[in-house]
């Protein structure tokens, strides 16, 4: 019963190399670094090395030196699954260098529709004019889909920014990742891996403006107009990183969860004058994530020079072999390049149907939260596929 199964699995591995076309060529190297593209945990202590935590159960996590790219332990970091709101990450990268943060934006009907039932929302109102800086406060703390997609619109339209998205993902060359909402939102084929996130967090944060609002942790947003005084209110927002705050050293990113993707979280930290990034995607509980997180990035620095790298963060524009590359970014320190020019004007696209609807959010507490996953291997290095459901909160 154990050894028939054991011993056809050679023939199963083979099965794909013998049905190959003659002139197939190989699959690509796993990028950076081959031990990236192999199950399970990937490791190598030196002397003095502490222990990785014990108790972790995400599907899929990282460990990494923002600086040098270095990744000082990873489990499954190439896994393909959905992202949740942690995509938002790639929609910053990719939209946020266009706009000045000043720029007075009036937000038309049409701009808040479309957005998936359940999203979180930060509470934009059509009509009324905000600040492009109030708009990514409202995607960072609040993880508000409403304010993606004010912003999407004002880039072009939202299959304009998935499109733009892909290819920003692409010209970074992160291989995993599939885009087909801008905000996260559940969607059959969305897909991203723990690396990607990584790499897309790593461009982030070269960008000021993007470091400062995702360790922004409140903020007063604008309200509505009172009817009675005709003046217009305000109301506060909390960032949802639960981490944020309470980690010492924590610089911030993004969080995510939805009922279907479960629980992500990207993390960056600092501490003696060192930054590391930690992702970790699909525990088991909707509070490991932030728990998991935190117990990898004391690893890390306590891990400092005792630990030899397992692979790395590949640079943007990166084209020797074997890895496939690309990491966002221009110089050190600089703000990573916007995907095309800066418009001069903004644009509004054509209505799209169905109407929002508010619930759903990153800062819902664990209780009965159960990441619902399944992994299926599809070949290939890192060939594991999430397949995902629709109608899920968007986190």
């Amino acid at each position: 019963m154990i050894a028939a199964p054991a011993a056809a699995l050679p023939l199963l591995l083979a099965a794909p190399a013998a049905g190959a076309a003659p002139n197939e060529p190989p699959p690509p190297a796993a990028v950076g670094g081959e031990r990236l593209g192999l199950p399970g945990v990937q490791v190598s202590p030196l002397a003095g090395a502490p222990a990785l935590p014990g108790d972790l159960t995400g599907q899929s996590w990282i460990v990494a030196d923002a600086a040098s790219g270095e990744v000082l332990a990873t489990s499954n970091p190439h896994l393909r699954l959905a992202p949740a709101s942690t995509l938002k990450i790639l929609f910053a990268d990719t939209v946020l260098p266009k706009f000045d943060r000043n720029t007075v934006h009036k937000v038309a009907d049409a701009e808040i529709q479309g957005i998936g039932p359940g999203s979180s929302l930060v509470g934009i109102k059509e009509d009324l004019e905000y600040r492009v800086e109030d708009l990514w406060r409202g995607v960072f703390l609040s993880s508000g889909n409403d304010a993606v997609h004010v912003l999407a619109h004002m880039n072009g339209g939202v299959q304009q920014t998935v499109a733009e998205m892909q290819a920003r993902a692409e010209a970074l060359q992160a291989r995993d990742t599939k885009v087909v909402s801008p905000d996260g939102y559940d969607s059959d084929g969305q897909v991203s891996s723990a690396y990607d996130l990584t790499l897309f967090a790593r461009a982030g944060l070269r960008n000021p403006d993007f470091r400062t609002y995702c360790a922004t942790r409140d903020a007063v947003f604008p309200g509505a107009v009172d009817k009675n005084t005709g003046q217009r209110g305000s109301f506060g927002i909390a960032n949802t990183d639960r981490l944020l705050g309470k980690y010492p050293g924590l610089i911030g990113v993004k969080n995510g969860f939805t009922t279907n993707a479960g629980s992500t979280f990207v993390g960056a930290a600092e501490r003696d004058g060192r930054t590391l990034l930690v992702t970790v995607m699909h525990p088991s509980t909707y509070q490991k994530v932030y728990d998991e997180t935190a117990a990898l990035l004391d690893w890390g620095f306590a891990a400092s020079g005792k630990v030899t790298p397992v692979g790395r963060l590949v640079e943007e524009g990166e084209t020797a072999a074997p890895v496939p590359t690309g990491q966002a970014g221009g110089a050190a320190g600089a703000p990573a390049p916007p995907p095309h020019p800066s418009p001069t004007a903004t644009a509004t696209a054509a209505p799209v149907a169905h109407a929002a609807t508010d619930g759903g959010g990153d800062g819902l507490g664990p209780v009965g939260w159960i990441v619902v996953a399944v992994a299926l291997t599809a070949g290939g290095a890192g060939g594991l596929l999430l397949l995902n459901r629709r109608r899920a909160a968007a986190g």
